[in-house]
């Protein structure tokens, strides 16, 4: 398990901020294109402070539990579930967030269904390489599942295959804009540390960022 990050300084979140604005206009995007969502998962509550004296406003958690105490404490933010998505976790989520990015069941549609309001905004998680054992639906189960979400979403999120090369995520990110382009789906959610200019040159809107944001040798 990842150590919990401490100690984190505003003017190095800021500069890297920087760094990452600049390498997405190296891939071709205007950084006011891009959202650079902040994930927050190793990161205690008592140092978020240092990411909104930073500049950042909008952050991701991936545990519901977290997410809730973690927003509460600081309001300041807007909060996104950027996790693993069981069901019975939505009742939380659903007054807390902006977007829930990994709605991938029927399950987690008909809690959706009870608990939605008008406001309640959702993408959803495609495994588009098919891996075994990784959340989401596959490609050709979209549109009937579209038909039935309850709720409107926004866009589509992915991961790719885990690899040492950004440029082996390429073919999975083109293809999760073609599946968003085909359903008039606004919001593409791919891409992080690892593999964000990749992503970002495929069309990301939201980048899920760690690391990069809090290292100190990030640049």
């Amino acid at each position: 398990m990842a150590e919990l990050i401490t100690g984190l300084r505003p003017e190095v979140v800021r500069a890297n901020l920087d760094l990452v604005r600049a390498r997405i206009a190296a891939a071709g995007r205007s950084p006011g294109d891009v959202e650079i969502l902040a994930a927050v998962k190793y990161l205690p509550a008592g140092e978020l402070g240092a990411l909104a004296d930073a500049g950042v406003t909008v952050v991701g958690e991936n545990r519901a539990q977290e997410l809730v105490a973690k927003s509460e404490a600081h309001p300041e933010f807007t909060w996104d579930f950027i996790g693993n998505l069981q069901s019975r976790k939505v009742p939380l989520l659903v007054p807390r967030v902006r977007y829930i990015h990994s709605v991938a069941s029927d399950s987690a549609l008909e809690q959706l269904r009870r608990c939605s309001t008008d406001r309640t905004r959702v993408l959803i998680e495609v495994n588009v390489a098919g891996e075994p054992g990784k959340g989401g639906i596959i490609p050709e189960d979209l549109p009937a599942f579209l038909d039935r979400s309850p709720v409107a979403v926004v866009g589509l999120m992915t991961m790719p295959p885990l690899a040492s090369d950004p440029e082996d995520g390429r073919p999975y990110f083109a293809a999760l804009r073609e599946l968003a382009d085909r359903h008039g789906l606004e919001h593409l959610s791919m891409g992080t540390s690892q593999d964000y200019p990749v992503a970002v040159q495929e069309g990301a809107t939201i980048v899920r960022l760690g690391t990069i944001l809090y290292s100190e040798s990030s640049g």
